[in-house]
């Protein structure tokens, strides 16, 4: 820890580099550095139906191939191919409303071997994925195969990353045998298809947040993973960031006093990301950054009952939330103040205060490396990827999937850090903070 003399300097040096790994989009394998996250996502070929309430997501057809390599390591050279698709610390907390973290009905945890996990779509985040697994323990980890819509870029992905097997659909991934877990990184309408398929074939699933287009389709994915009894979690890695968990230390040890107040905002220009402004794509700042903020705040403030929500912002033309700020009232007196934007550069800080003091991330509040408290700036660095990554602080990344190991050797069906229960509350806040604003809520569906 460092004693800081000018903590002012150093927030304007933060807010100077801040930039975000932004919500489930489309783009393209790795790129020379950090950036926002535009169009992370989404597969060429994905067919998006014109309907007004659905999207229909081909889940995809294809054949198996080999990749050259037998594990996830380094790699050589840089790009993963042009599809897209996408914390750990000291100890459990929960979450608004019961999050059982349950053992499996009927299953032993798996054996204590590394955790092969297959990756569905092999875009941007799960390039940075497979970049925050290498910084793991390889006998703890390993990429066992990988799915694309287009079995091309699944073989110049697992080429890349010395995967054994590569795939063109993602129904031969849920069919692998062996696989532990798949990280889900498709485009947001496709989250609950694509979810659906692995936890009806009994493959657990860490989901890219959002979890889905909205509360009813996050409802259908909880309730298969628990009739299936399949672990499943929402892909908040904040939540595993060892500067996270120490500010939730702060907060839930009384160092800040009661009742809390919190501030966050989050906001870029994000007006050239074609997803972001389509409403069959999931656009729209709450869907790609407010879940950051909500997810915060219940983390923080929130307790058994779900707090009041009051939302006001601005349209984009389309018809998504381009601006939006946020205010959560929750018993005791605790109260949080969000605003959300892909119209306009913010700080991108957090800071939570009580009458004993306050704390604060000065910036990235959804992936935080510092801490400022009590005059101090307390840093956590992350390792360095072996190659440059798509977006900042994306080997954060290995802190949920240290997080999801642990819960699979452990046999649970879900996190009890990140419960399932916690991510119905958020897909109902932002389904009311978007309805409030005037946002026609669309989504995919099965049928």
């Amino acid at each position: 820890m460092d004693q800081e003399r000018n903590l002012d300097q150093d927030r304007n040096r933060d807010r100077d580099r801040t930039r975000t790994r932004t919500g489930t989009g489309t783009g393209t394998g790795s790129g020379s550095g950090p950036r926002p996250g535009p169009n992370r996502d989404q597969e060429p070929g994905q067919e998006l139906g014109l309907g007004r309430d659905r999207a229909r997501v081909k889940i995809g057809a294809g054949r198996t191939e080999t990749g050259t390599g037998s594990r996830s390591g380094p790699g050589a050279g840089h790009g993963s191919g042009s599809e897209s698709g996408p914390g750990h610390g000291s100890g459990p907390e929960p979450g608004p409303g019961p999050g059982p973290a349950v053992p499996r009905p009927g299953a032993a945890p798996p054996p204590a071997g590394p955790t092969r996990w297959g990756i569905c779509s092999a875009g941007a985040i799960s390039h940075d994925f497979v970049l925050a697994l290498q910084t793991l323990p390889r006998e703890e980890h390993t990429v066992a195969a990988v799915a694309a819509r287009d079995l091309g870029r699944a073989r110049c992905f697992a080429q890349h990353f010395g995967v054994p097997r590569a795939y063109g659909s993602y129904e031969e991934l849920a069919q692998d045998p062996g696989i532990d877990v798949v990280y889900v990184g498709v485009v947001n309408p496709a989250h609950l298809p694509t979810g659906l398929l692995f936890l009806r074939r009994g493959r657990p699933v860490l989901m890219e947040k959002p979890m889905a287009l909205g509360a009813h389709e996050v409802a259908q994915l909880v309730r298969t993973a628990r009739e299936k009894g399949v672990f499943l979690m929402e892909g908040f890695w904040t939540r595993f960031f060892p500067a996270w968990r120490r500010l939730r230390s702060l907060a839930r040890g009384g160092s800040l006093g009661s009742p809390l107040v919190l501030r966050g905002e989050l906001g870029f220009n994000l007006g050239g990301v074609p997803r972001l402004r389509d409403p069959r794509l999931g656009g729209g700042v709450l869907l790609d950054l407010g879940g950051y903020g909500v997810q915060m705040a219940l983390g923080l403030l929130g307790g058994e009952t779900p707090p009041q929500i009051t939302a006001h912002g601005t349209l984009h033309p389309t018809g998504v939330d381009e601006s939006v700020s946020v205010s959560l009232s929750f018993p005791g007196g605790h109260l949080a103040s969000l605003v959300f934007s892909m119209a306009a550069e913010l700080p991108g800080g957090a800071a939570l205060g009580g009458p004993q003091g306050w704390a604060e991330l000065p910036t990235h509040m959804n992936c935080p490396t510092e801490l400022l408290w009590g005059g101090h700036r307390e840093r956590f660095p992350l390792p360095p990827p072996a190659e440059p990554p798509n977006f900042p602080h994306s080997t954060g990344l290995r802190y949920e999937a240290q997080h999801v190991r642990e819960c699979l050797l452990k046999g649970l069906t879900e996190s009890p850090e990140m419960p399932l229960a916690e991510s119905e509350v958020i897909a109902r806040l932002l389904d009311q903070a978007r309805e409030q604003v005037g946002v026609t809520v669309q989504g995919a569906t099965t049928e």
